[in-house]
């Protein structure tokens, strides 16, 4: 095993940048500058993305960004301590003790333990003190490898070897580590400062029964926890210590199970059974959460775990003591009941996610329906060309006046009834697309008890002509009557008749009658102005849209911006004008151009990327032509700065030529498989390769003068 730090990995007081990606760009280099990582451009991706989701500033000035990626060859620790600090999103303020782990794609156990242990060491305030007053970037190194319990070459210290760093004659710089290497040992010196606590590293199970401070009088209460990040190196420890640090002050018998990357044991059930409560500190989902049903908890970002370890634990102990307090719930499900806002982010967070939600489910509902009205549509105009505006209830005789049936078609054309029957069914789908958006919108807000409420309020908003703009207000309205209901607290016999008969009626009537009543009439003359104003565009306002719509489609790729547009498009597309197959070509074409670019760039340039991109260059083909904006993720995550131009750009030169040579769509979904459905088809070709060009071209530029002045430096 080789060393985890070496000096040349260290900098120590140095005016590093404003920003924390300043900070993490410089350490990224040296990683790479040590030859412990081939590719800059693909770990500073990976630790940038990392970075992004979730802040890794922690209290006491100490930030430990972090990251998994394919370009890294061996475990890796980098530490800066910049002068000035550099805010890295912790509540106390700047870091200016700075730690980046650099982990292989497939690290093995025995490296992600490590990695994770020295995690767990800068929760002591002995070990970051020392690091503070190291002089050299070699006394930051030995401090380093005394909290691992490793030697200078990386290979573990025998017993031997950890007696003797705790021996009398040790130095000032590692008796103040020598809580953490006693830890790395598996055992507590005699004498160690109040702030080392045990942690039963090799099993990866914290407890803190042996040490805890007693208690006066009364029996102790049990609480258990789970903590789990997404990477599973760092933040799932450091909140497993933080946990088990204050359980320890506060006299409180606990044990924690961290479901990280470097394994260790589970709690067993007796521990969970023995529990009073339960503190869920992850941002990924459980295992084996089934295990908890029926006990007290509080749910909480992982983050929480260490800055804010003893509320925690009071939260959940208060709810331990309040009858009507929150419960696990059976067969391993999350609980229907929506989570507090604060426990959950902010409401403006929550909404978004339901504005989200409700997109995501809505969108088979377009695309079925869509392209089976759009089949409909050209049965219809093949069968009949001149017949004009067709009347498919009346072919289909759904009166049954005349007994007409696909085996008694009376004189009409298989064709024509086959085309008329398509186009019932799908503009019936399509009918029910703002039910489905508003739905599911409130169920994002307040799970189940809300879906029939927003898919009755969902309908009135129909029935009114407030469009989506009426769907996302009725969703919301009915989500957010249903969510305050939930938090009511009732008796236990009428709290079981909640679910399923009292909130969705008082939701219902709440939104429902607010959007016939009162704002059905406002939304629905916003909705009729906005269309007419769309539908009398031509020319070079036309194409000022198409551009519009093209920047949209392509500034976050599947994202709030990307969605609008598209909701936008596929709602106009019920009232089957022109205009509104025109908008709905423009929107296809322009969300296809970023994943198609992205693959034609990695295919001419094929250098200046890495293998795993170059591998999601292929994918994006596939995913391009079938208008998924989504399979340009994996390069906009990685370089934002680059792709999100060259997107735009791209998109925006499609959706205007889309526009002004009068292409349009019928069906809302497809991409290159549904063109046989779309009008002028030689520019639909035309807007879809011009846009891709565009895309790989900017991007190319962009990441050539990139590599260009990272080779200059």
């Amino acid at each position: 095993m080789s060393a985890l730090i070496t000096a040349d990995l260290v900098t120590l007081d140095k005016n590093l940048g404003e920003s924390r990606f300043n900070v993490i760009e410089h350490l990224v280099t040296s990683v790479v500058n040590a030859g412990r990582a081939h590719s800059f451009e693909t770990l500073y991706s990976d630790a940038k993305a990392r970075e992004s989701k979730t802040d890794t500033g922690i209290p006491g000035g100490i930030a430990i960004p972090h990251c998994r990626s394919e370009a890294v060859t061996e475990p890796t620790l980098a530490m800066a301590r910049p002068n000035p600090g550099v805010d890295f999103g912790a509540k106390d303020g700047a870091a200016d003790l700075i730690f980046f782990i650099a982990a292989p794609a497939d690290g093995d156990q025995a490296h992600l333990k490590i990695l994770s242990k020295m995690a767990r060491s800068l929760m002591k305030k002995s070990f970051t003190k020392a690091l503070r007053e190291a002089q050299t970037e070699q006394e930051v190194v030995d401090l380093v490898n005394d909290a691992l319990g490793v030697n200078a070459d990386g290979s573990g210290r025998t017993a031997e070897q950890a007696a003797a760093q705790q021996s009398p004659s040790t130095t000032s710089a590692g008796a103040a580590t020598a809580g953490a290497a006693s830890v790395a040992a598996g055992s507590v010196a005699a004498g160690a400062n109040a702030d080392t606590h045990t942690a039963d590293n090799t099993a990866g199970v914290a407890s803190t029964e042996a040490n805890a401070t007693p208690v006066a009088s009364g029996a102790r209460r049990k609480v258990v926890a789970i903590t789990a990040c997404p990477t599973g190196i760092a933040h799932t420890y450091m909140a497993a210590d933080g946990l088990t640090y204050a359980a320890e002050d506060m006299g409180v018998d606990f044990k924690v199970e961290p479901q990280g990357s470097s394994g260790g044991d589970k709690l067993t059930q007796a521990d969970i059974d023995a529990a009073d409560a339960v503190v869920f500190a992850v941002d990924v989902p459980v295992r084996g959460r089934e295990r908890f049903a029926g006990k007290p908890y509080v749910e909480v970002p992982v983050k929480r775990g260490i800055d804010e370890p003893e509320q925690l634990i009071k939260n959940a102990l208060a709810e331990a003591d309040n009858p009507s307090g929150r419960r696990v719930s059976g067969a391993g499900a999350v609980s229907e009941t929506a989570d507090s806002a604060d426990e959950n982010g902010s409401w403006g967070k929550r909404i978004y996610k339901a504005l989200m939600s409700g997109v995501s489910y809505m969108i088979p509902f377009v695309a079925a329906a869509g392209i089976i009205l759009a089949i409909g549509f050209m049965l219809e105009a093949i069968t009949m060309p001149n017949l004009g505006e067709v009347d498919p209830k009346a072919i289909l005789d759904l009166n049954g006046e005349s007994g007409r049936s696909l085996f008694n078609l009376q004189g009409v054309p298989l064709s024509l009834y086959l085309g008329a029957a398509l186009h019932t069914i799908g503009s019936t789908g399509l009918g029910l697309m703002i039910p489905a958006l508003a739905a599911y919108i409130a169920y994002g807000l307040a799970q189940r008890p809300g879906i029939a409420p927003g898919f009755i309020a969902g309908s009135i908003a129909v029935t009114v002509g407030g469009g989506f703009i009426g769907g996302i207000v009725a969703g919301l309205l009915a989500g957010l009557c249903a969510y305050w209901l939930q938090q009511l607290k009732l008796p236990r016999w009428l709290g079981s008749m909640m679910p399923v008969v009292i909130i969705p009626l008082i939701a219902t009537l709440f939104s429902a009658g607010l959007m016939l009543l009162i704002l059905g009439g406002p939304i629905a003359w916003i909705t009729t102005s906005l269309n007419n104003w769309l539908t009398s565009m031509s020319g070079t306002s036309a194409v000022l849209l198409g551009i519009i719509l093209g920047l949209m489609m392509g500034f976050d790729l599947g994202g709030p911006v990307n969605k609008a547009a598209y909701l936008f498009a596929t709602a106009g597309l019920a009232a089957n004008t022109d205009a509104s197959r025109e908008i709905m070509a423009a929107v296809i074409i322009a969300g296809m151009t970023p994943p198609l670019g992205m693959a034609l760039a990695t295919t001419l340039r094929g250098k200046l990327f890495t293998q795993p991109e170059r591998e999601n260059g292929k994918a994006a083909w596939l995913l391009g032509a079938s208008f998924i904006s989504e399979g340009a993720i994996p390069f906009m995550t990685a370089d934002p700065a680059r792709v999100i131009p060259a997107s735009m750009a791209g998109s925006a030169i499609a959706g205007a030529i889309s526009m002004a040579s009068g292409v349009a769509s019928p069906a809302p979904h497809g991409g290159i498989w549904i063109i046989g459905l779309a009008t002028n088809i030689p520019m639909f070709l035309v807007s879809v390769i011009a846009g891709t060009v565009v895309t790989a071209l900017v991007y190319i530029a962009l990441k050539s003068a990139r590599s260009k002045n990272k080779v200059d430096a």
